[in-house]
């Protein structure tokens, strides 16, 4: 059982600039004992909908390799990179650079991209889901060829690649973690091609509808189902009592009303009781958010209370 630490790539209380990087860094140097790994989200501009675009917002991968060399006994990944935004043999090229660098700590958190108002600020087009999911799949078989071959050549319908080598080859590979619970495509996408599966805020009914067609789909291609490792990303309200703890959440413009029951929110014990349901559903991952940040109580209670016992 392992836990990671979702770190924001944009503030929630107004801050700027070198305030809010030290609130990262504050944040994560007390956890850093605690937690095994920190990630960070792939978006150009906020994605709340309660934030000003003007608001300071971190790039995914550069955030990655600078905190990746201050937070030496934590792993980091990416939760998730848009593949839409870099070309997929560059991005293998990245991964292998900071896979060596950081000696084995990169996790590859990879998703097909849903923000369509980020797209278009930026320039790229938005595609259909279907084609979206598409370029998805060729990329990860890129990526991973890249990883392990030399003079590799892909002629896809999204992407081409023409005698590439990517050295040095990352030892070991990244794993590969392929976010999404669409049923029809990309979770035949996670049953060919992922070494992780992740689904984030969702209630345990649907993880475990989410894992039955996961697991039909692997028997479709003949993959292994236990082989893909299960992680779920969702948010956590934690305190003392459950009154504490949803005054909390409700002052977090990330919970969204009406879904209160699809995060981890109470006290120690409740949060622990909801957390081992996804354990006996199969998780052994958590990668949280916690709301009271850029407090780090939240994190340290759970680190003190919760973690003990799951492990």
């Amino acid at each position: 059982m392992e836990f990671g630490l979702r770190v924001p790539s944009f503030p929630v209380d107004g801050s700027r600039g070198s305030k809010f990087i030290r609130q990262i860094m504050s944040f994560i140097g007390e956890l850093e004992a605690s937690f095994d790994s920190a990630w960070i989200s792939d978006h150009l501009v906020p994605w709340a909908t309660f934030q000003d675009k003007r608001t300071d917002t971190l790039e995914c991968f550069t955030t990655i390799c600078y905190l990746s060399g201050i937070f030496t006994t934590m792993d980091f990944g990416s939760i998730v990179l848009c593949n839409s935004y870099r070309n997929p043999a560059l991005l293998a090229k990245m991964g292998a650079t900071l896979q060596t660098l950081t000696g084995g700590r990169f996790i590859l958190g990879l998703g097909a991209g849903w923000k369509r108002d980020e797209y278009e600020a930026y320039g790229y087009p938005f595609p259909s889901p279907a084609v979206r999911i598409g370029q998805l799949e060729e990329g990860v078989q890129i990526i991973r060829r890249m990883w392990t071959e030399d003079g590799v050549t892909f002629k896809g319908r999204y992407f081409r690649v023409e005698g590439a080598y990517c050295n040095p080859k990352p030892r070991p590979p990244p794993p590969m973690m392929i976010g999404g619970g669409g049923e029809r495509l990309t979770l035949r996408v996670v049953a060919r091609h992922a070494d992780w599966w992740n689904l984030p805020n969702v209630s345990l009914q649907t993880y475990k509808r989410k894992l039955s067609v996961l697991r039909e789909h692997c028997a479709q291609q003949r993959r292994d189902f236990g082989a893909i490792r299960k992680t779920l990303a969702s948010m956590v309200a934690i305190a003392r009592t459950e009154s504490q703890a949803r005054r909390i959440a409700s002052e977090s413009p990330f919970v969204e009303r009406g879904r209160e029951g699809d995060y981890f929110i109470g006290s120690p014990g409740q949060v622990r009781e909801r957390l081992n349901a996804f354990v006996d559903a199969g998780v052994d991952y958590f990668i949280l958010r916690f709301l009271d940040f850029p407090s780090p109580n939240g994190a340290k209670l759970f680190a003190e209370e919760v973690i003990p016992d799951l492990r």
